[in-house]
């Protein structure tokens, strides 16, 4: 079983320099690992690099839904729709303790006149309920096969049975929907290391620093070892680019004008406590927007996230929840909520860039910015995979790799369609394996639950290394239930190499906690140490980066 653990980044570095590979992929992301996992599942040989750590940039800062997209529905984007929900459905089926289905509760109000961010509206608002059934009727329609349950109508009594702390005054009625949530970190991870199973070789903090070209094309790739402060070169017959927001500036490496225009949105997230929120178990979607957004408050874990907005750019590699941002999105929630919220009331904040793609060519149509995704081809032979969002990445690798097939005159083949991502193997009968073995080790029905539907199979992992040290079934943090097996498991199987990987990405105690992990870092870091031997300077040298990088967003979002 390929460990990822720091041994193997080693080694995997070493395999870099000496082997060729037929399909280099520049990109830890969601999209960039569905890439690796599609490539070595058509039998290729294929090497991954992420120049931070998996998932550090967009891939981290979703709303965490698996989603079709009920938005672009009113702007008749069928076709994007259908492929999310189709893509929702596979995830379901081949992620199965990563993906679960969640109850979204549509309210409508009097006077309202955009319900879900619809760009047009009818006299008065009247016949919209009907525009809106019709419309989550093909929502439910698109899916096919997929579906998870259809919609409904409910009456005004049920929607504030659901969503308690929506204001009653003015409420008329309202639908029920259904859409996917899942962990995208997790679900990220998950295809790393089937990837890896499948035999990529993979290595996080590797910067691309520059491309090796022969006669106009590119034949291999210049990267920098940040953990070893080292320079080597990979060569491959296929280069890859899936970085997201800096597809342009890796494409820029390559030659002078970049084929692709990536037009960074960002996206804001409030995490809040469900108690201050008073939810329940369904996500609620507030009704409309002067902007026309549309904005969800979706529980997760043992928070709520409440997001998202559409703003513009800034620093890609620190975005930041600003003043505005916040002030917008309480602005909402405080005018449809009966609850009153401050920025007191804020756990975390969370911001991430969405790669909107327009493509530099002269007869392609840049009017609309879509969320839809475009392989382009350079004339140097780098292949760029942007835009999408995180349900469709599957397809997104698919149709990349379809390109590379072309290229070496081979037919195309999908074996993702129907491949299970690691730790999904005989669950749900795992998961009542997983049960007995949690009561066993003595932990709490919400451990045993977080375990289960972060690692699926592989949590049996981390009952061994309970078992061999009891110690490790402790909490990390009290309310939150993390235990200190979990840091272990991170840096054996998950390649974490600093405490921030663990806090910010392997688990999610970064957006939970109100400390956003501090009071909890130098446990962190020492469970690393005992596994890395690091010196103490070496410890207190991360200790200092993780507070520093924290009071840096602390501070941003009081200005």
């Amino acid at each position: 079983m390929h460990s990822l653990s720091a041994h193997e980044r080693t080694q995997n570095l070493n395999t870099l320099s000496s082997d060729h590979f037929d399909v280099l992929v520049i990109g830890g992301g969601v999209t960039g690992a569905g890439v690796a996992l599609d490539a070595a599942s058509r039998g290729y040989s294929v090497a991954l690099l992420e120049k931070m750590d998996f998932a550090s940039g967009t891939s981290s800062k979703s709303t965490k839904l698996a989603h079709g997209g009920i938005r672009y529905l009113p702007n008749f984007d069928f076709a994007l729709v259908r492929e999310a929900l189709v893509e929702r459905g596979l995830l379901i089926q081949n992620a199965p303790y990563l993906v679960k289905p969640v109850a979204f509760v549509l309210p409508i109000y009097e006077g309202d006149l955009h319900p879900v961010g619809m760009p047009f509206t009818t006299p008065g608002g009247v016949g919209l309920n009907t525009l809106l059934n019709i419309g989550l009727y093909m929502y439910d329609g698109l899916a096919g096969r997929h579906n998870i349950a259809s919609h409904h109508h409910i009456s005004r009594e049920e929607v504030l049975e659901r969503a308690p702390s929506l204001i009653p005054e003015g409420l008329k009625e309202g639908f029920i929907y259904y859409d996917g949530q899942t962990n995208d970190v997790r679900l990220t991870m998950a295809l790393i290391r089937t990837a890896a199973r499948y035999g990529a070789i993979i290595t996080n903090y590797t910067e691309v620093t520059g491309f090796e070209m022969e006669n106009g094309q590119i034949t291999g790739a210049h990267i920098h070892d940040v953990m070893g402060n080292q320079n080597l070169t990979v060569r491959a017959h296929h280069i890859i680019n899936a970085t997201g927001v800096f597809a342009e500036q890796v494409e820029a490496l390559a030659g002078p004008m970049p084929e692709i225009q990536v037009e960074p949105s960002k996206g804001v997230h409030l995490v809040f406590s469900r108690e201050d929120l008073k939810v329940g178990e369904d996500a609620v979607v507030l009704p409309e927007t002067e902007d026309k957004r549309i904005l969800f408050i979706v529980p997760w874990e043992s928070r709520v996230i409440f997001g998202t907005t559409d703003t513009g750019s800034g620093d890609l590699n620190h975005p930041t929840a600003t003043q505005e941002d916040i002030a917008y999105l309480l602005k909402y929630l405080n005018r449809y909520l009966s609850v009153h919220l401050t920025e007191d009331n804020i756990i975390s904040t969370y911001a991430g860039y969405r790669p909107l793609v327009k493509t530099r060519q002269k007869n392609a149509s840049t009017a609309k910015l879509s969320r839809t995704h475009a392989v382009v081809e350079s004339p140097t032979g780098l292949i760029t995979i942007t835009g999408g969002k995180l349900t469709t990445y599957r397809r997104m690798a698919q149709d990349t790799l379809d390109v590379i097939n072309r290229r070496d005159g081979v037919k195309p083949t999908h074996p993702t369609q129907n491949l299970p991502l690691q730790g999904s193997a005989a669950w749900p009968r795992v998961e009542h394996e997983l049960q007995k073995r949690g009561v066993q080790a003595g932990l709490s029905n919400e451990i045993i639950h977080h375990l289960g539907t972060s690692y699926g199979s592989n949590a049996h992992l981390i009952y061994d290394s309970i078992e061999q040290n009891p110690g490790l079934a402790q909490q990390l943090i009290s309310d939150l239930p993390y235990i200190r097996a979990e840091v272990i498991y991170a840096c054996r199987y998950e390649m974490a190499m600093t405490p921030s990987d663990i806090l910010a990405r392997r688990t999610s105690i970064v957006l939970e906690d109100r400390a956003r992990g501090q009071d909890v870092l130098n446990d962190v870091t020492q469970l690393m140490s005992s596994e890395f031997n690091w010196p103490s300077n070496a410890q207190q040298e991360l200790i200092q980066t993780y507070r520093t990088n924290i009071q840096r967003e602390v501070l941003a979002e009081r200005h």
